[in-house]
């Protein structure tokens, strides 16, 4: 039987759990951060449920405590909702989800035991690490570089809890992809994932689309229907572009992730869900949430572990990898056998700047493979605009022609990869340096000897 502990600074809080949950584990209690470590020095409970305000010493410190430990015991905090932002900042210590009070009952057990099953994912996570070390995909994520690497850890990690994701990304770089990839390394793989798009919906369908709703409920409701929380329960439901919801959608869709719990439009019952919530966006949503666009609670909520995938610019050692993927892929569907890439043609697509990303690259591979004559794909064969793009057959041919010297063209290249950088990070010139990886103090020299100015 697993061993939780308990430590809260309020008896009635503890004793209340202590009955929810004596039939299913061994329940301790603690009512200060002191009596917690004295009960750790001699046992490892399987979770700790951790009050964060508390007289003496607080949450925050033991859970910095038990940070340092080689294999710490999971924890789950406990917080009144104005802390919220105090239980974030706890996750990103280490703490795997949080707890809001006051407790409604079903979905705290629902909670427990989803932690409580973290444990158990551990030792398959460590595997899952290892395999990745040595390979070049993740389910339908492939890339070799390291910050796909890097990914395919974050994503395995992740995978193991019960916690909601935020991915981010650019359009076309994978998300939904990653979201697939953390449904599929999960305990909930063999329920379903169910998608939807956020951006694809009008505001006045979207939250019957999300909670369903009863016969009745508006003029075309001729019948009961079930909503993606219901169809997803037991699995994943993915929420893409979720900065595109509307405010009033944004206060139901807190209260579904808050309380395991939703209502049908034109309903009366409340129905409890057992659903795993992933969402992406490419919006700021940190702008949005200023802006007053998008719920700070709400963005807390979903914000709890951020997924950040690259844009495919940042990765150029897939490109090949990539394409020679989508070739096979594109050669099969066409009934063809398996064509080439050539040289020139290879180093076309790494010079150009995918502004499309991954999704751009399979559709000029697509479009390659439609109007090659031969097994060898020419840079000819691209989509006119990559090969413009790319800035290698500019190059090439004004420095043939005699229009520029090396020298020059190497200037014109830099000029041109500095603006590109610029632009992708709205001109901010510090998230374009960290892209680039230098200082900022180099791209402010290199921007003045360019003449590189912002747009007015």
């Amino acid at each position: 039987m697993p061993c939780l502990l308990v430590v809260d600074d309020e008896q009635g809080v503890r004793e209340s759990l202590r009955m929810l949950f004596k039939g299913d584990c061994e329940v301790a209690t603690a009512a200060s951060v002191a009596e917690a470590r004295e009960f750790l020095q001699q046992t490892k409970p399987d979770l700790i449920l951790l009050d964060l305000v508390m007289p003496g010493a607080s949450g925050l410190e033991l859970l910095a405590e038990l940070s340092e430990q080689v294999d710490p015991p999971p924890v789950a905090v406990l917080t009144a909702t104005k802390t919220i932002a105090t239980a974030v900042e706890a996750m990103r210590h280490g703490a795997l989800d949080y707890i809001t009070k006051p407790f409604e009952v079903e979905a705290l057990r629902i909670k427990v035991h989803q932690l409580l099953d973290h444990r158990a994912l551990e030792a398959e996570v460590v595997w899952l690490r290892a395999e990745v070390d040595d390979r070049e995909r993740l389910g339908n994520l492939l890339g070799q570089s390291l910050v796909m690497k890097h990914l395919f850890h974050t994503i395995t990690r992740v995978a193991a809890s019960h916690t909601t994701v935020l991915i981010r990304g650019e359009s076309g770089t994978g998300k939904e992809l990653v979201a697939k990839a953390i449904h599929d390394l999960s305990d909930r793989s063999d329920q379903a994932m169910v998608t939807v798009n956020c951006a694809a919906i009008p505001d006045n369908l979207i939250e019957s689309e999300l909670f369903g709703h009863e016969r009745g409920a508006f003029t075309d409701a001729k019948d009961r229907r079930i909503g993606k929380f219901e169809a997803a329960s037991g699995g994943t439901l993915f929420l893409d572009e979720i900065g595109e919801l509307g405010f009033g959608v944004q206060a139901k869709l807190l209260r579904a992730l808050q309380e395991h719990q939703i209502d049908r439009v034109g309903g009366s019952e409340t129905i409890g869900v057992d659903v795993r919530v992933v969402t992406a966006t490419n919006r700021d949503l940190e702008t949005d949430v200023a802006e007053g666009r998008f719920r700070a609670d709400l963005f807390y909520r979903i914000n709890v572990v951020p997924i950040e995938v690259p844009p495919l610019i940042e990765r150029r050692d897939d490109i090949r990898t990539l394409a020679e993927h989508f070739l096979a892929q594109s050669s099969s569907r066409a009934g063809r056998d398996p064509a080439k890439l050539a040289r020139e043609t290879i180093s076309a697509l790494e010079s150009y700047p995918w502004p499309g990303n991954v999704r751009e690259l399979e559709n000029a591979i697509e479009h390659a493979v439609a109007l090659a004559e031969g097994d060898v794909l020419l840079p000819d064969d691209l989509p006119p605009a990559i090969v413009r793009g790319s800035g290698v057959e500019v190059l090439r041919d004004s420095i043939r022609s005699g229009q520029l010297g090396f020298d020059e063209a190497v200037s014109d290249f830099e000029r041109t990869i500095l603006t590109e950088a610029l632009e992708r990070a709205d001109w901010n010139q510090t998230r374009a340096a960290e892209k680039l990886r230098i200082t900022r103090r180099s791209l402010k020299l290199k921007m003045d000897r360019h003449k590189i100015t912002p747009p007015t």
